[in-house]
């Protein structure tokens, strides 16, 4: 059964952790629908490479998708500053509901008050973040607590990705 799977980005994105696990869910039968402030929008890579936004935030509801996926690079960062990214992650981790997240973008829970005594991995410098925001911190390329997976970088996105389609099938 297709699942329609939210993806919230903006510039900087670190480009693989958008291209790669965007790739694995679409063929696996997925859609995925890119999310930024503005629908049309082209955001540009860390590395260069540019992607359409498909919609707005202002446009859509966390209820209107299966699972949210959240690549890392400067891009979570710049989101967590906009309460209405704030609020559509919050839907996901307080309802335990599937929420895919990669090198930085847990900084996004952070925002959200909804880190204390969650299990989860970021990228180095993110990991004593949300520890300090009570979150349960491993070292490890692929972390689960319920039907939150996070990974730490690019290196770990193989296991990321087949966490993910795995979790989507639970």
């Amino acid at each position: 059964m297709t699942k329609k799977i939210a993806v919230i980005v903006t510039d900087l994105v670190e480009d693989v952790e958008l291209t790669s696990p965007k790739e694995a869910l679409e063929k696996d039968g997925n859609e995925v629908v890119l999310i930024e402030k503005e629908a049309g929008k082209e955001i540009t890579g860390k590395q260069g490479n540019t992607f359409t936004i498909d919609t707005s935030i202002d446009d859509v509801k966390p209820e209107d998708f299966d699972a949210l996926l959240i690549p890392g690079g400067f891009s979570p960062d710049q989101l967590r500053a906009d309460q209405r990214f704030v609020d559509f992650v919050a839907h996901f981790l307080e309802n335990d509901r599937p929420l895919f997240a990669i090198c930085h973008a847990p900084q996004l829970f952070i925002q959200t008050g909804l880190t204390e005594g969650r299990t989860m991995t970021a990228y180095d410098t993110v990991r004593p973040d949300i520890a300090y925001a009570g979150a349960n911190v491993k070292d490890e390329e692929v972390v689960v607590d319920n039907k939150l997976v996070t990974s730490r970088n690019p290196d770990d996105i193989p296991a990321f990705n087949e966490k993910i389609i795995e979790i989507l099938h639970a």
